[in-house]
């Protein structure tokens, strides 16, 4: 028996370790940090294999060690010492329950008064807005919606927020880093990569938001490779074009410490990073439309709308590579982290990512996203901010009511239609 509690004691502490660093990751498995390199892990086959962790195995032999100590105690008929067994049992129990970590949040998931109160609306698509505000409802977040092929804000919902110098952008970081390892040809979707028992390739390791598979790709690209890229995608720049009130969000020039989890950390969920809205809105949208990176620009007039011109920031050369990050972006909303969207829309396809961690007291859940219509795409970035009901999946969600509203407003109908009315007759698309 006192063996049994030993082994409950080490397995409280090794949640505990878990939880340590500045940020805790959330929407998916803690990640281990191991040195083992990464390019002895890939293997170019479509086979996964299931495995059982080491707690899920030491809890198993625990629990045949505190059967066979029951069974002696049986045997033995000494009522003494089964009273001393039981009560054994009974304080390693409540030792357990005492020191079980519990994270505490003190920022508050939902907000009083007005929604945006205070926003620049006039040069805003006022159907895309309301239908922000209405899928926000009191969440404590704002909503950037972007036209991909153009780089237009059509609605940025609770403005002060979405211009601030950001967060940590937790798992959306993801889509950097995928998009890095296939441009260096690391790895493709089907490639799968040996981990900590068991192998899963990039399509479900966005879908499910894997951190360990992150980790090897991110220690295998190494900081340098993994920062070249994520500059190029815009991250540490300003990614609007003279937007008043944008602030700065930041890609460090050098990794975390070792200590805490090095560049592995920063490419599981970005620890270390600060990633603004626009930032993110931004790149999602040269995801969609084929890799062009366009300054986002916000119309603060209906002239300025009415007279809108594109600019375009720089030209990534992705469109390759699309295919094989869409494919776990598309899981994500199926049967993945986002399948909460479809419990509130599945009318059109939408892809995307979400991304859940915490940092002193406040947890950050993002979720952005585009969809694919014959009308032209779409591009959404939720980012909300709170407590333990604020959380990705929820901003998915949020996300899938936005795109219900715009449905049930006829919206993408009206807009077909004023497409076809703008187009000359007898010419094609």
């Amino acid at each position: 028996m006192r063996l049994s509690w030993v082994v409950a004691i080490v397995l409280v502490l090794a949640g505990l370790g878990g939880g340590m660093g500045s940020a805790v990751a959330l929407d998916a498995p803690q990640p281990l940090h191991h040195s083992r390199a990464v390019a002895h892990h890939l293997s170019p086959t479509r086979h996964t294999t299931k495995h059982k962790s080491a707690a899920h195995r030491s809890a198993k032999t625990t629990s045949k060690s505190a059967t066979a100590t029951r069974q002696v105690v049986a045997k033995s008929g000494h009522s003494h010492t089964a009273r001393r067994s039981t009560a054994a049992v009974r304080r390693a129990s409540l030792h357990t329950r005492r020191h079980r970590y519990y994270e505490r949040f003190t920022a508050s998931s939902f907000v009083t008064g007005e929604v945006g109160a205070g926003d620049v609306t006039a040069g805003e698509d006022p159907v895309v807005r309301q239908a922000a505000i209405q899928a926000m409802g009191d969440m404590n977040g704002t909503a950037v919606v972007i036209d991909p092929t153009s780089g237009r804000i059509l609605a940025m919902v609770n403005q002060k927020l979405a211009l601030s110098p950001g967060a940590e952008p937790c798992s959306t970081i993801k889509l950097s880093v995928a998009l890095a390892a296939l441009s260096e040809g690391l790895v493709t979707r089907d490639t799968m990569v040996q981990l900590s028992g068991f192998r899963m390739n990039m399509t479900e390791a966005i879908a499910h938001s894997n951190n360990l598979y992150f980790e090897e790709l991110g220690r295998e690209l190494g900081f340098e490779r993994v920062r070249h890229y994520a500059t190029q995608f815009g991250l540490g720049e300003l990614a609007g074009y003279h937007i008043q009130g944008e602030q700065l969000g930041i890609y460090p020039d050098h990794p975390i410490p070792a200590a805490e989890g090095g560049v592995g950390r920063m490419c599981s969920f970005g620890q270390g990073v600060s990633l603004t809205p626009l930032q993110l809105g931004a790149l999602v949208a040269a995801i969609a439309n084929g890799g062009t990176l366009y300054y986002l620009q916000h119309p603060t007039t209906p002239q300025e709308a009415a007279s809108f011109q594109p600019k375009v920031k720089r030209t990534l050369n992705i469109a390759k590579y699309i295919p094989d990050l869409q494919d776990g972006m598309a899981g994500a909303v199926q049967y993945g982290t986002a399948r909460r969207l479809r419990a509130n829309f599945q009318e059109l396809p939408v892809f995307g990512k979400t991304g859940t961690c915490s940092d002193k007291g406040t947890r950050f859940g993002w979720f952005a996203a585009y969809s694919d219509t014959p009308q032209g795409g779409m591009v959404t970035v939720f980012f909300l901010e709170g407590g333990r009901p604020t959380f990705g999946p929820r901003a998915a969600e949020l996300t899938g009511e936005f795109y219900k509203n715009l449905w049930n407003s006829n919206y993408f109908s009206a807009k077909s239609t004023q497409q076809a009315q703008a187009t000359p007759s007898g010419a094609s698309n």
